[in-house]
C-alpha cells in the first residue's frame, strides 16, 4: 500500500514516526514550504520535513497543494492512501480523489465535537473532562467526513494545551496504526450534525481575562491558551501575560471587586474573581521577561487593592 503523508506541525510527528517504524511504504511526505524566521531571517523547515529527510523519504513542499503542478505530482505517486495530520492547507476535491482507497485525517477531538483548527484549546477552555482523537475520511467540508475510528482520553486537571497536544498526538498515532490494519474494509459512520460544535482558530483577543468569571473558568482559560495567544490582562496600563494560576475556590470576596489584588503571598498574588479567587504564580509584564510571582513582587510595587483590568 502506497501512502502519501501530509503534515506540518509538531502534532503530526508521532503519526509519521509510527508509519516509518512500522514499515509502511511512504512514497512521499507533503509539508509546508520552508520559511524565513527570526531576526536574521534564517530558513526554517517544518519538523515533519526534518523527520522525513532523516528517514530518506521524498518531500514535496508546494505553495499551493491544489495547483495544477501539485495535482500532477500527486497523481504520479499512484498513492493508495492519503494520511493527513495537521497539514495546514485545505485539499480540493480533485486532490482528495487522487487517493485510490481514501484520504484519512487524524483530528484532535471526538467529532462532531470541536470541528476546526483549535479543538485542543477549546476542550480545555470549556473545562471538558474527556477528549480524544478521531480518524475520519476527509470530505470537502472541513472536519465533516464520516468517522472511521475514535479513542477517548481523560483530561488531567494539570493539563495545558501543550501537554494535551502531546498526549493526543501520541494517541492519534496509535489509533492510526490500528485503523490501517483493515483500512480497505472499514465501516464509515456519518457524523451527527445536531451534535456538531466549532473550534475556530484562536484570535489574540481570545486570551483576554474577564475577571468577573469564576476561578475555574479563568484557570481553564490560562491553560487552554498556552502557548498562544496566552491569557492576559492589563496592570498599570501595561499588558500582563499570565502563564500559571491556581484556583482558590473557598476565597470570600465579600469586600473585594473582581480583578482586585486581595492578598500578596510569598510566591503568589491572590486576585478576587467572580466566584472565588485565583493565585497568580507566573507572569510577564510588557517589555520584560517571564517571572515567577515572587520575582514580580520583588521587582514591582505591588499593593493590595490594586486592580488587574480587562482593558487598557
Amino acid at each position: 500500500m502506497k501512502i502519501v503523508f501530509f503534515g506540518s506541525s509538531h502534532f503530526a510527528l508521532p503519526a509519521l514516526e509510527g508509519l516509518i517504524k512500522s514499515g509502511f511504504n511512504i512514497v512521499c511526505v507533503v509539508t509546508q514550504p520552508d520559511k524565513q524566521k527570526g531576526r536574521h531571517l534564517h530558513i526554517s523547515s517544518t519538523d515533519v520535513k526534518t523527520l522525513a529527510d532523516n528517514a530518506g523519504l521524498a518531500v514535496f513542499q508546494p505553495q499551493d497543494i491544489n495547483s495544477d503542478d501539485s495535482v500532477r505530482y500527486l497523481k504520479a505517486t499512484a498513492a493508495d492512501l492519503f494520511v493527513i495530520v495537521a497539514y495546514g492547507q485545505i485539499l480540493s476535491e480533485e486532490v482528495l480523489e487522487l487517493s485510490k482507497i481514501m484520504p484519512i485525517n487524524i483530528h484532535a477531538s471526538l467529532l462532531p465535537r470541536y470541528r476546526g483548527a483549535a479543538p485542543i484549546n477549546y476542550a480545555l477552555i470549556n473545562g471538558d473532562k474527556v477528549t480524544g482523537v478521531t480518524i475520519m475520511k476527509v470530505s470537502r467540508k472541513m472536519d465533516c467526513g464520516p468517522v472511521i475510528s475514535q479513542k477517548e482520553l481523560q483530561i488531567n486537571e494539570e493539563d495545558t494545551a501543550i501537554s494535551l497536544e502531546r498526549s493526543l498526538s501520541q494517541l492519534g498515532a496509535e489509533l492510526l496504526l490500528e485503523t490501517l490494519k483493515n483500512i480497505k474494509n472499514v465501516k464509515l459512520f456519518p457524523q451527527d450534525e445536531l451534535k456538531a460544535t466549532l473550534a475556530p482558530k484562536l484570535r489574540k483577543s481570545d486570551g483576554l481575562i474577564d475577571w468577573e468569571k469564576s476561578a475555574g473558568e479563568i484557570y481553564d482559560l490560562v491553560r487552554g491558551t498556552l502557548p498562544w495567544p496566552g491569557a492576559f490582562c492589563y496592570y498599570k496600563s501595561k499588558l500582563l501575560k499570565i502563564y500559571s494560576v491556581e484556583k482558590f475556590m473557598l476565597f470570600n470576596k465579600k469586600n473585594f471587586s473582581c480583578g482586585e489584588i486581595a492578598e500578596i503571598l510569598k510566591d503568589g498574588i491572590v486576585v478576587a474573581v467572580g466566584k472565588g479567587a485565583v493565585i497568580i504564580k507566573q507572569m510577564q509584564i510588557e517589555g520584560k521577561r517571564k517571572m515567577t510571582a515572587a520575582e514580580f513582587i520583588a521587582g514591582h510595587k505591588v499593593n493590595i487593592g490594586e486592580i488587574f483590568l480587562s482593558k487598557k
